[in-house]
């Protein structure tokens, strides 16, 4: 059994309309979703590019992916994914300078 994701930050592009908050509480909806932050990165005549970061106990990473492509969105990248039985805060490192 796989160890559950407690959190995922995801780069998003969607088009002008749904609105971020139409994005946040359709996210927020998913199974194991426990809270959402939606950031506005950018922004152009026809899309937007949006940093959500997502924690919960056991997110289901497909359904938040088929919620955000059922409101027009992409998800470019996964930009972070912690999982097992806590959250583990990313720290410094020399490399990081």
């Amino acid at each position: 059994m796989s160890p559950p994701i407690r959190r995922l930050v995801l780069d998003v592009m969607k088009p002008q309309d749904p609105d971020i908050l139409e994005i946040a509480t359709t996210a927020g909806d998913c199974p194991g979703i426990d809270a959402v932050n939606v950031v506005l990165v950018e922004t152009d005549r026809e899309v937007q590019n949006l940093k959500l970061t997502i924690e919960g106990e056991d997110i289901d990473a497909d359904a938040l992916e088929t919620a955000i492509t059922d409101l027009g969105g992409t998800v470019h990248s996964i930009d972070q994914a912690v999982c097992g039985k806590r959250l583990v805060e990313q720290i410094g490192t020399p490399q990081d300078r």
